[in-house]
């Protein structure tokens, strides 16, 4: 079950998303961390954040709405506490999300980042909003993806995985784009722009009207967007993410083109997901005659 992400080789594919486990040690009390792939820890900013207002989740059929803001202690806090408490409970690769609402924060929570050892991997949510150009999500235009990947890359030494968003309507020229600049990996997909009204109160169920809509509704369009960008991006590595859920899921988008995956809202519903999913893997490897997941990878 053995994969790679470039250089760094995972015991399985399976790794939780960043903001589904807190910074990992949340799910220690369910089970093993170290039989995971890897972890990515929750989304790090410069300065500490409360988020959003309440309610900041909703549901919705075949997954749910988060409007979280990014909460977080801060990146001081995150290199103090949060990455050495990891290393305690989980021997394998830690890949750290980081966020920024301008090319100068990104820059200055990747260069924190790049001189911890316990970081393997830099993972960058580029769905934060610009404050410098209106507000505009960094993930929604070729040119400033790859403005961020240029600033990220030339403050680290780790490899840096741009996490995409799924808001555009040409995902493959911003991962040409993020790749063009430096990019050693991709993330795909973040959540989806959705929102859900109280009929009720006749008013948005969310404080912050709109939110991320991840969960099983997603995986058909995810698994759609890895394809596409493993076929603009040959040879980029690819971490698939959308509405992972079942072992079969993870085979499915290792064929579209991802090298290893991400579970997401299927670990808020239940914690023990990642590791059940790992435990079925060799029985559906069986079935489907798949001696090594490293063959299957953009197979289709």
């Amino acid at each position: 079950m053995k994969v790679r992400l470039g250089d760094i080789e995972l015991q399985n594919p399976v790794i939780p998303a960043s903001g589904t486990c807190g910074f990992g040690q949340e799910m220690s009390e369910w089970f093993d961390l170290n039989c995971l792939g890897a972890i990515a820890t929750k989304g790090t900013t410069r300065d500490a954040r409360y988020g959003n207002a309440l309610p900041r989740i909703a549901e919705c059929p075949a997954g749910m709405l988060n409007a979280i803001g990014l909460q977080n202690p801060g990146v001081d806090e995150v290199i103090a506490i949060e990455l050495p408490a990891l290393r305690k409970l989980y021997r394998g690769p830690i890949i750290a999300n980081v966020s920024g609402f301008s090319l100068e924060e990104y820059a200055y929570v990747s260069a924190r980042i790049d001189q911890e050892t316990d970081a393997a991997i830099i993972e960058v949510n580029i769905s934060c909003p610009n404050v410098h150009n209106g507000g505009m999500a960094f993930g929604t235009s070729p040119e400033a993806a790859a403005a961020v990947t240029k600033a990220v890359k030339a403050v680290t030494r780790k490899p840096v995985y741009m996490k995409l968003s799924p808001n555009v309507t040409d995902i493959a020229s911003i991962a040409r784009a993020c790749v063009d600049a430096g990019a050693d990996g991709l993330c795909l997909i973040n959540t989806m722009l959705g929102m859900r009204i109280d009929i009720r109160r006749r008013k948005p169920v969310l404080a912050n009207t709109y939110g991320g809509y991840s969960g099983p509704g997603v995986f058909p369009v995810a698994l759609r967007m890895v394809n596409q960008v493993s076929k603009a991006c040959p040879g980029t590595p690819l971490i698939g993410c959308g509405g992972v859920s079942r072992a079969e899921d993870v085979i499915e988008m290792m064929m579209a083109g991802a090298s290893a995956v991400e579970i997401g809202a299927a670990n808020l519903q239940n914690p023990m997901a990642c590791q059940q999913i790992i435990d079925e893997l060799p029985g559906v490897m069986k079935e489907l005659n798949i001696t090594h997941l490293q063959d299957i990878i953009g197979v289709v």
